[in-house]
């Protein structure tokens, strides 16, 4: 509902992570509040120690002033905790310009062979950066560790507890992967209860010493996307997946914000996640709320037209073609100021043989520059969209300098408006025309 902007915002739950991988796969916020911060009474309970309401809107502002009315003390919640002072609705602004962000080593990042993820989670880290973060790379391992108990451990009994009427009479009213996971916790001992505590104790004292030194930790919210089919045919190991980056917050005591910030060729949505110790949650939001006004997206569904040898759409009077090399493209962080102006995708194809290809320096999104060089250039992959002419006037004066329109040459001999670059630009660029295209090149640099 909120993707489909019928509402400006909605209510959730959040144990796992049910707060924050909706988010991430419908382009929206999600925030996962502080444990006890808003009331769990009335809620239908998963697990009563860990389970907390979570917040859906479109944007960080939306998300925070719905937090700023329900995050009230309950005193008939035995949950509930009282909200810090600086921790209140009066907060919100970034008390400094740069922060520190952990982010996991290389190694600990897990994208189940998704690369186009890891080139989006790349590319989000890079735009933090144009926002004051400064990375430093962080042990991953006990939130990873942690994560694990929340299913593998005997929190599974707090599932057991919350379901046990229907568990126990009608069993069958229960879908079988439900009913398999909740089994696992209708016999556990109180040895292996304590034994799990012990080492939840380890891994939040580790966490703690690691958050101490970040003043957030961004991680992907999820690694991939599946689709309904997949998880379908494989529920319990794909959710697992999902839950990569979500299942250890509630154990360890975490705030954190989804925030979208990119989108799949499919259309589907990317996000990353901020989290940090409990009762940060208006820092996080002032952290999220600047990289949100920097990338500037789209809000919601973005469904993109999907082109394909048989889905190319004819060619029509009521339209200017324009060749896009970079943030353009579809699913990039400027492809909405296409789709918002009604543009649609023609054919994605490659310049004639006769161009160098340059990642530009300076702030903001990050942006290539083509050279025409008839001698020592190379092909290079563009996309072609079909600009309504009322609307191609206003595309042209959003682009800043040193990109302008002008004449580009595709493979097929064919000349098309296109993006191209002043001169003195490239003088400090970098040269990634071997790379053959932006896609390429933020997979394996950014």
């Amino acid at each position: 509902a909120v993707a489909q902007h019928w509402v400006a915002f909605s209510l959730g739950t959040d144990t796992a992570g049910s707060g924050r991988v909706p988010a991430a796969l419908n382009n929206l916020v999600g925030i996962k509040p502080s444990k006890g911060l808003l009331s769990n009474r009335g809620l239908v309970p998963a697990c009563r120690s860990l389970d907390c309401i979570s917040i859906f809107a479109l944007t960080v502002n939306d998300a925070q002033q719905v937090l700023d009315v329900v995050a009230e003390f309950d005193r008939q919640d035995p949950y509930s905790r009282v909200n810090p002072y600086y921790n209140s609705r009066r907060y919100g602004i970034r008390e400094k310009q740069s922060w520190v962000m952990g982010i996991p080593q290389p190694e600990q990042l897990e994208f189940f062979g998704d690369d186009e993820s890891a080139a989006l989670f790349r590319a989000a880290i890079s735009q933090a950066q144009h926002c004051g973060a400064f990375v430093k790379e962080i042990d991953f391992q006990p939130f990873i560790q942690a994560a694990r108990l929340l299913y593998e451990g005997p929190w599974v009994a707090e599932r057991y507890l919350a379901t046990q009427a229907i568990y126990d009479q009608n069993p069958e009213a229960l879908l079988p992967v439900t009913r398999k996971i909740i089994s696992d916790g209708e016999h556990p001992s109180a040895a292996e209860c304590f034994k799990a505590h012990y080492l939840l104790q380890e891994y939040i004292q580790a966490a703690q010493t690691i958050m101490a030194e970040v003043d957030c930790i961004v991680t992907p919210t999820i690694g991939t996307a599946y689709t309904i089919e997949q998880v379908q045919a494989d529920p319990i190991q794909l959710n697992s997946n999902l839950g990569y980056y979500t299942n250890f917050m509630n154990l360890l005591d975490c705030a954190a914000v989804a925030l979208p910030t990119g989108f799949k060729a499919s259309g589907v949505g990317f996000g990353v996640t901020l989290f940090h110790r409990a009762f940060s949650d208006k820092r996080l939001l002032s952290y999220a709320f600047a990289l949100q006004q920097h990338l500037q997206m789209p809000s919601g569904c973005y469904v993109p037209f999907a082109a394909s040898n048989d889905d190319v759409r004819p060619s029509a009077g009521n339209g200017v073609d324009v060749v896009v090399c970079g943030a353009h493209m579809q699913g990039l962080a400027l492809n909405w100021q296409l789709i918002e102006r009604g543009a649609y995708l023609v054919e994605r194809t490659k310049t004639a043989a006769a161009y160098r290809f340059y990642a530009l320096s300076g702030d903001g999104i990050a942006r290539p520059g083509l050279q025409r060089d008839e001698l020592n250039g190379a092909s290079i992959e563009v996309e072609v969209w079909r600009v309504p002419n009322e609307n191609f006037g206003s595309f042209v004066a959003e682009i800043p300098a040193p990109l302008g329109i002008g004449k580009l040459e595709l493979g097929n001999g064919r000349w098309c408006s296109g993006f191209i670059c002043e001169q003195y630009a490239l003088t400090h660029a970098q040269d990634i025309t071997s790379y053959g295209g932006w896609r390429e090149y933020l997979q394996r640099e950014v």
